[in-house]
């Protein structure tokens, strides 16, 4: 996705106790998207639940869901919260990064 990369835009969104992640590729109409939905604590650290990564076929194939995943990670990192990864692809991309799993609930 490197061509790709430099037109991607991620931008997180609160709503309620949850969020969003919400990826624009510049010039598409289509955006992909990672929700996450509050998970209480562990140990007194704050758990977010990545409930549900959506692309749609418009913007596909461009490495789009793995950005998402990728800035949840991020943030994870910076911010101090650990991840509970309900979405199958999150799931799997935390099977694919042994290194993530201090961020895993």
């Amino acid at each position: 996705m490197s061509d790709e990369s430099e037109k991607l835009t991620i931008t997180h969104h609160v709503a309620g106790q949850g969020g969003r992640y919400v990826a624009v590729l510049h010039g598409e109409a289509e955006e992909g998207y990672l929700e996450w939905e509050p998970g209480g604590t562990s140990d007194g650290t704050e758990i977010r639940v990545a409930a549900h990564t959506i692309v749609p076929r418009a913007v596909g194939g461009r490495g789009v869901a793995a950005a998402l995943v990728d800035r949840l990670i991020e943030d994870a990192t910076r911010q101090g919260f650990l991840i509970r990864p309900d979405c199958s692809y999150v799931a799997r991309k935390f099977a694919d990064n042994p290194d993530w799993a201090s961020l895993k609930a």
